[in-house]
């Protein structure tokens, strides 16, 4: 009996974690009215985990913005219409965008770990039209000691 209680102890600490799989709808209103948004807009998440960008409105897409993901992880681009999946693996910040709705301010940020090697060069990144007020906000959102600068 002893020996199978210590087998079942080790059987479950060495079970690896359960990835977590996020959803963020891409919309043509958000539930606070805004027009062309992602809902959530800021994640923080584990290493890891997924998200799922469903297309819940048409005409949206999700896509990662150059110079907002980590060094060593790779960049996304879903097609217009089309629910694609990501898994995040890199601590640090993701920028992705909707791009035809990108100036409209279609924006999110995605925050992988509590480290965030990249907040400074993400920071520094340039946005169109109402993109660039939607993500300084997001970026107020950012936990792990770094903090946000504007």
């Amino acid at each position: 009996m002893r020996t199978t209680t210590l087998m079942l102890i080790a059987s479950v600490m060495a079970t690896p974690a359960l990835a977590t799989d996020y959803e963020v709808q891409m919309l043509n209103k958000g539930p606070d009215g805004q027009a062309m948004v992602f809902e959530p807009a800021f994640l923080a998440i584990e290493p890891g985990d997924t998200v799922t960008f469903v297309a819940t409105d048409r005409t949206h897409n999700s896509e990662a913005v150059l110079g907002m993901i980590p060094e060593g992880a790779e960049a996304w681009k879903g097609r217009i219409n089309e629910e694609i999946t990501v898994t995040f693996d890199v601590p640090g910040l993701y920028g992705y965008k909707c791009l035809p709705h990108y100036p409209l301010g279609m924006v999110g940020l995605i925050q992988v770990g509590d480290e965030t090697p990249n907040l400074a060069d993400a920071q520094t990144v340039k946005h169109p039209g109402r993109a660039a007020q939607r993500m300084a906000e997001l970026f107020e959102q950012v936990s792990g000691g770094a903090g946000a600068t504007q």
